[in-house]
């Protein structure tokens, strides 16, 4: 079951015009290994985020992050993500800001992607120290960076329920793949759908 997706996935992903090389191949290889365990909503996070050499307390700004969270005022949101997977932009006080790609359906996670690695800064996804440059004047300044606006959210430490895991940079185009979104109190399509609405 887990490879046929990993199959359709990666076909989107070429799709959408990345190159599957030898590295993003094994990223493919890192997600398919974690897949039963990030797929199934009541294991997800306690799972995958049991890996020491990833964690983080703190995060650091252009580089990209999954982690547990749960938001506050809950009760009055319409919908929140319980596993956000952002780009970290800022810390703020009590918490940070960050782009939590999964507020877009794929393909449009591929064409935002595609614009923010224009900022990329050492230029090249397989060096440890790349990251993005990016900041929110940057992306309201900018109209190409459109597609940012249902992914900017504000969270706060004291309701991240875990650290944060790194993403290297090279395990980027295939984990904006990933079906890793927790939803809570509407499916994706809905979330998806409302964010269009918004663009």
């Amino acid at each position: 079951m887990a490879a046929s997706i990993y199959t359709k996935l990666v076909n989107q992903a070429i799709k959408a015009g990345f190159d599957v090389t030898d590295r993003s191949k094994k990223s493919v290889k890192w997600l398919r290994e974690r897949y039963n365990d990030i797929s199934k909503a009541s294991v997800a996070p306690a799972k995958f985020i049991d890996q020491s050499d990833r964690k983080r307390k703190r995060g650091k700004i252009g580089r990209m992050y999954m982690f547990v969270y749960d938001p506050q005022g809950k009760r009055e949101l319409p919908f929140y993500d319980r596993f956000p997977l952002i780009f970290y932009i800022k810390p703020t006080e009590g918490g940070f800001q960050g782009l939590n790609l999964h507020y877009l359906p794929p393909f449009l996670r591929a064409r935002l992607m595609d614009l923010l690695l224009e900022t990329e800064v050492n230029g090249t996804v397989s060096n440890e120290t790349t990251r993005l440059k990016i900041s929110y004047p940057l992306l309201i300044a900018a109209s190409r960076f459109y597609l940012f606006k249902p992914c900017f959210k504000q969270y706060l430490h004291t309701h991240v329920r875990s650290e944060l895991i790194y993403v290297p940079p090279e395990e980027w185009n295939m984990t904006i793949f990933l079906p890793s979104e927790q939803f809570k109190k509407a499916t994706k399509e809905q979330v998806w759908k409302n964010s269009r609405s918004t663009l």
